[in-house]
Order: structure tokens, then sequence, then C-alpha cells
């Protein structure tokens, strides 16, 4: 931030106090300054974001069609016996939850009713309590038959999921296949009776999670400090591509710092004036 205002404090002399000769483009070195806020911004962005996982947690919501082992995926994930788990389709009527740790990002993790065609009632508030979930979702996991493959039916709910919703395909019961199957893209075969490729799936969520071992503290930073960063980071942006109108310049390094008084405090014009006029002995 200190930086953000020095800069400001340039630009701000270099258009209001014209007289005072400060050759703001060159001698200032405005662009490198810009450089440098604009990538200690981006560290403290990663960060905040790392602190925000530790702070916040993953909801991951299990989806698919009944009796695909997404009670069974549940139980390996937390090490222990949390869902009930029997052969007949349709077991799970409400959502359950449990938290877990992966390299400690927590993970809450939720199972669902299977997704079908039902005239059974209660089975249908299941599900409609599956597309609350949701809807709320940080990212899903869609439960597949490995032995099967895709089907029209999970494809019919690949489709209702919403725009934009990361989506991770967990081929499940690898076990139960006559041949190994060889993995594509960006799908995950799993066990979720033996554990066969769990590790994978547990690196494959912190990958979605955004988790990143920095080596560095992390930033416990919450959701509106990120968006206010966010923010900040397209403001630095825009100003560095419009730097040679200094009108332009000087109102997107406003607008970065009014996001990130969000998270430090207020500055106002009077204090940036104070700051020009202690700088620069204006009027003296």
């Amino acid at each position: 931030m200190a930086r953000l205002i020095d800069l400001r404090m340039l630009v701000e002399a270099c258009i209001d106090f014209p007289d005072e000769d400060i050759d703001f483009l060159e001698a200032a070195d405005a662009l490198g300054k810009l450089a440098h806020i604009k990538q200690l911004q981006q560290r403290l962005f990663v960060s905040a974001k790392q602190g925000s996982l530790l702070r916040e947690g993953v909801h991951v919501v299990l989806v698919g069609q009944p009796n695909v082992g997404k009670s069974s995926l549940l139980n390996q994930l937390a090490g222990d016996e949390i869902a009930i788990v029997t052969p007949i389709a349709g077991t799970t009527r409400d959502t359950v939850r449990e938290e877990i740790d992966i390299q400690g990002v927590p993970f809450h993790i939720i199972d669902t009713a299977g997704l079908r065609d039902t005239s059974c009632e209660v089975e249908q508030i299941g599900i409609s309590r599956t597309w609350n979930a949701v809807e709320k979702a940080s990212l899903v996991l869609l439960l597949l038959d490995a032995r099967e493959g895709e089907s029209e039916a999970d494809r019919v709910i690949l489709a209702r999921l919403p725009t934009g919703l990361p989506v991770v395909k967990v081929f499940n019961k690898i076990d139960l296949l006559s041949a190994p199957t060889a993995e594509s893209g960006q799908d995950v075969f799993v066990s979720a009776k033996t554990g066969a490729g769990m590790d994978g799936l547990r690196l494959r969520l912190l990958a979605l999670a955004g988790w990143e071992q920095t080596g560095e503290g992390a930033f416990m930073a919450r959701e509106r400090h990120l968006r206010a960063m966010k923010s900040a980071r397209e403001h630095i942006e825009n100003a560095e591509t419009n730097w040679r109108q200094l009108e332009f310049f000087a109102e997107e390094l406003k607008l970065a710092q009014n996001s990130l008084s969000a998270i430090t405090g207020e500055f106002c014009a009077d204090d940036l004036l104070g700051e020009i006029f202690s700088r620069f002995c204006i009027g003296k």
C-alpha cells in the first residue's frame, strides 16, 4: 500500500502542480514502480488465497447415479465408516457431511442421494437436497461406474451442473475390471473399496482448490479480502496499459488503492494531498 501511495503522490503532483517541473515518466521511473507494485500484489494475492483455503476450506460434493460408490468414496477419504454402505440403490437419502484434511487443507466432503427418476417421495426430497448442495459447492466429483463408462444418464447429470463449476469425473470400482484401464485426460480412476488411485484423487483435489506449497506464511484471508485484491490487481493492470494518459493512470491507481483500503483502512484525498506537500514543499 505504501508504494502505491508513493506512486499516486507522484502522479497527482504532476497533474495538479505542473509548474513543479517533475519529469514523472522518466525521472520517477513510474512504470518501474508500478511493475514492482504489481509483483508484490501478486505475491500477496497468492499468499492470501492459500490462507483463505486454510481458513474456509473447500466444499466438495459427491454426485452420481445410485450405487456408483459415493458413500464408499466418502468413507475412503475420511478413513472411517461415516456413511452407510449397502448394495441397495438409494441407500443414501440425505446429505452426509465430513471434514477431512489433505496436506493441511480442510475439505468439506458432502455425500448425496443418487440422482435418478423416482416416484419415492422420500428419495425425491433427498435428490432435491443433492442439487441444493451442488449450488453451494466449490467443486463436484461426479462418480461413474468404471465398468460401464459414461452413460447417457451421466451426461444428463453433467448438463445440469452449474456452468463454471469445476467437475472431476471419478471412475470408481476399478477393482472389478477384468483388465487395467488406461487413464485419460483429466479423469480419475479409483477403487473406493481397496483405496487404489486415492492418492491421485487427493492431489487432484489440492490442484483444483488452488493449493500451492509456497514455503511462505499464508495470509489468513477472508473471501472479501480476495475480492478486494483481485479488484486492485485489475486496476493496476489497467493503469499499466494506459500509462501514457496521466489522468486515466491516476484514476486507476486511485481505484486500486480504494480496493485495498477495504482491507487496510481508508486513505482519503486530504491524506494524499498532505503527502504531496510534505514531499515536494509545494508553495514554500
